[in-house]
């Protein structure tokens, strides 16, 4: 904004869905006041509402997946703690970390055009996830497998009947353990992305795209 004059237009969103044409009366470093002028119509949203359930990954490679799954068009984001991820709870919440991804979501929505801003869940352990299912990660809960699980389907055999809504669930860097996967098993279904290996931070951002191609999204 700093970058930008008095008398300037622009388009503001509430993040939420709505987004509006204004004008710039004042910018400084302290804010900006505007004009609310004509709703406009912002980018379409995704027809399946995907909520992404992503296990925390080490360092700051958690930002690149919020950020990354925002523009991608993920309805909300629930970050896990696993038996691998390299933190905790108590970590998370010490760092204000939830806090830092609500912005790096407004940021991301920002530059790709959408007036939705996904939610950011607080973070809490794989074990929440259990049988029964929980209301807020809707059906179909698709959790994403190492190659060689045997139960694990490839994307391309996905039912090809579009949801309404979906869930994805990624693991950490390590993996899942036998325990996890076990109280997955009550969850939803195995999925896999080939053969090739993905970094982590790479890993839901490939599979959200594949899904969202494979109901016809793209």
């Amino acid at each position: 904004m700093l970058r930008l004059s008095t008398g300037d237009r622009v388009r503001v969103f509430n993040g939420r869905g709505a987004e509006f044409e204004a004008v710039i009366e004042a910018a400084d470093r302290d804010g900006v006041r505007l004009t609310i002028g004509a709703p406009c119509t912002p980018a379409p949203e995704p027809r399946v509402a995907i909520t992404l359930a992503q296990a925390v990954l080490k360092g700051d490679k958690m930002d690149d997946v919020v950020r990354d799954a925002v523009m991608i068009g993920v309805a909300a984001i629930h970050p896990i703690v696993t038996a691998r991820s390299e933190t905790s709870i108590v970590a998370l919440a010490r760092g204000r970390r939830r806090e830092r991804w609500a912005r790096i979501a407004v940021s991301s929505a920002k530059q790709c055009g959408r007036a939705v801003v996904p939610s950011i869940a607080e973070p809490r352990p794989f074990h929440d996830l259990g049988a029964p299912p929980r209301a807020d990660f809707p059906r179909p809960v698709l959790i994403l497998v190492e190659p060689n699980t045997s139960a694990g389907l490839a994307l391309a055999d996905l039912e090809p009947a579009v949801p309404e809504h979906a869930t994805l669930v990624v693991g950490p860097e390590g993996g899942w353990t036998a325990e996890e996967l076990q109280t997955a098993t009550g969850l939803g279904t195995f999925v896999t992305l080939g053969r090739r290996t993905l970094r982590a931070d790479a890993m839901a951002l490939v599979a959200l795209s594949a899904m969202f191609a494979r109901w016809g999204e793209f």
